[in-house]
């Protein structure tokens, strides 16, 4: 018998204005929402495929009361795959990112972020091919 990583969940305010974000930021899209839930992923989870295979965890935000008030423990990483870093950085500050200092100095080659409820994630070098 064996476990399976099928999703992360994140707690928030606003659970469709989070998942909004990040169906953009990782190209996912909603998979399933309730009352206070939205999930989103990049495919839709069956036992079968779950059994079958280690697939990419969904993202599941749950609306809670309280706000965030220390830095994450746990955070995702993600890594651009059709452009620079520096162009992803771009992007998703438009799509309402912003920079943030955790204490990880200048001289990194990763930018440190947070989405629009201030969780923290990386964005680490590029993996698109280099011309």
């Amino acid at each position: 018998m064996t476990s399976r990583f099928t999703e992360l969940a994140v707690d928030c305010h606003d659970p469709e204005r989070l998942a909004a974000f990040w169906c953009e930021v990782l190209d996912f899209k909603v998979i399933d929402r309730s009352e206070g839930k939205v999930e989103i992923g990049s495919w839709v989870p069956t036992v079968e495929d779950v059994r079958a295979r280690q697939m990419p965890p969904t993202l599941l935000f749950i609306q809670v009361p309280e706000g965030k008030t220390v830095k994450n423990r746990l955070h995702l990483d993600v890594s651009p795959i059709d452009g620079s870093t520096e162009d992803e950085v771009t992007r998703l500050l438009g799509l309402g990112a912003t920079k943030t200092d955790v204490g990880q100095g200048s001289d990194r080659n990763w930018v440190v972020m947070a989405d629009p409820e201030g969780n923290e994630f990386c964005v680490l070098r590029t993996l698109a091919p280099q011309t």
